[in-house]
């Protein structure tokens, strides 16, 4: 079945840099655009990122331009999430989703804190 595993949140100060993780497995990767959302607290998820699975075309929520960069790996089946000059008000739980089709799939998150 459909794995998603995130990994590489942590506390880290204003002006920092994180990279994430997101391992895949049981399906095609190569077939699927994969994305990045995000969490905060008392808010609602958000897209921050996608990438395509051919290519490697890119899009990002307007907040994290020229500041995140969404990449994958595909013969490792992970996509990753570099965060740089980091900011408090990134905050949040970062997850990666798949979609097929109509179903949609989700890790299940990691922690991301940017103190000030």
């Amino acid at each position: 079945q459909v794995q998603l595993a995130e990994s590489g949140g942590g506390l880290v100060q204003a002006g920092g840099s994180l990279r994430l993780s997101c391992a895949a497995s049981g399906f095609s990767f190569t077939t699927y655009i994969m994305s990045w959302y995000r969490q905060a607290p008392g808010k609602e998820r958000q897209l921050v990122a996608f990438i395509f699975s051919e290519g490697g075309m890119t899009n990002y929520a307007d907040s994290v331009k020229g500041r995140f960069t969404i990449s994958r790996d595909n013969a490792k089946n992970t996509v990753y999430l570099q965060m740089n000059s980091l900011k408090p008000e990134d905050t949040a739980v970062y997850y990666c989703k798949l979609d097929i089709q109509t179903e949609h799939y989700w890790g299940q998150g990691t922690q991301v804190t940017v103190s000030s």
